[in-house]
């Protein structure tokens, strides 16, 4: 579809339709558009639009409203990305400028997208594959328990009560802080899980089942940190501005959204800027009428995706800006970390 003039009739009636929720016709896209043509000329260019596959009448005595292809056209051909406001960057970044940890971060950028963008937000964690070992504390509860504090690069703050096959005492307690720490501060995780494990022949053989099972829950808990596949979801009630169609249309999607499966599946591609899948474009039946932005955050050693989840008639130039904006943000914040 070359002609210019057809494409603004497309433009026109996606902003149309996405604002009011209506089918389009050419008396309110002349009103409305000032495209300098008269209503005639515009009919024939729907009509054109329709046979093409971007614009489908709903009802004979309807005006239009755009097909899965008629929105890939629109985004494909978006000359400029909505910009946020000042005061909606600002938001954004004092949000989630008052993260303390990687948990943190994540669920406030769930909140923000969700909240920014009226749909449903999707963010994964990220693998911090890079991340180090910050601090490690081990402190007497009683005689038979410790809590390990775990405290990583990233500020992931993780905490395990351990019980112990015998008492744990002062001495032994010392002389296991003294030989963890400068084995693992500043040491990536997964190799801070085998360096705490080569520790345990170095204490006396009476000592080694409790340090043993300290080590093993520190060891564990330098595993558990590689968290890519965790998902965390936001803003699910937004789905009922879908309408009408709340029954047969969220139900399905709610159900989609339960599978981590799935959630990874729809963020998964997103390796560079910001990705549209709209539709059948999603390999989800369940998922048809809909719409996935997305995009990559972070950089090598955290990289993960994030994104919404909404109808296909949403507001693609700003979901685009404030999905770039958040992933944007949120990838300085662990690059800093």
């Amino acid at each position: 579809m070359s002609d210019d003039r057809r494409l603004d009739v497309l433009r026109a009636i996606v902003e149309d339709y996405v604002a009011t929720q209506e089918p389009v016709g050419s008396r309110a896209l002349v009103e409305r558009h000032h495209l300098g043509v008269s209503s005639a000329t515009i009919r024939g260019d729907m009509k054109v639009l329709e046979d093409e596959g971007y614009l489908t009448q709903p009802h004979t005595s309807a005006g239009r409203i755009p097909t899965d292809k008629g929105y890939r056209m629109f985004v494909d051909r978006l000359a400029t990305v909505k910009a946020l406001s000042p005061a909606e960057r600002r938001a954004i970044e004092r949000f989630l400028s008052e993260s303390v940890d990687v948990d943190d971060i994540v669920q406030r950028s769930v909140r923000v997208l969700a909240q920014l963008t009226s749909q449903v937000a999707v963010v994964q964690y990220p693998s911090l594959t890079r991340s180090t070992v910050r601090h490690v504390e081990l402190v007497a509860l009683d005689g038979h328990r410790v809590l390990v504090v775990v405290i990583t690069s990233s500020g992931r703050v993780e905490q395990r009560t351990v019980d112990l096959p015998s008492p744990l005492g002062d001495r032994l307690l010392a002389d296991l802080r003294a030989r963890i720490l400068p084995v693992v501060l500043g040491v990536r995780l997964s190799d801070a899980a085998v360096k705490v494990a080569d520790l345990i022949p170095a204490f006396e053989p009476e000592d080694q089942p409790v340090v043993a099972t300290v080590v093993a829950t520190l060891a564990q808990t330098f595993s558990d940190e590689r968290s890519d596949a965790r998902i965390v979801v936001g803003g699910t009630s937004n789905l009922a501005r879908f309408g009408a169609d709340f029954d047969t249309t969220v139900g399905p999607v709610l159900e989609a959204l339960e599978e981590q499966v799935v959630l990874l599946k729809l963020l998964g591609e997103a390796s560079g800027g910001v990705t549209v899948r709209i539709g059948g474009e999603t390999g989800l039946d369940t998922l048809a009428g809909t719409a996935v932005v997305a995009s990559a955050y972070g950089g090598d050693g955290s990289r993960a995706t994030l994104g919404t989840v909404g109808p296909t008639r949403m507001d693609y130039p700003g979901t685009i800006a404030t999905v770039a904006a958040v992933a944007r943000y949120v990838g300085r914040m662990l690059d800093d970390a």
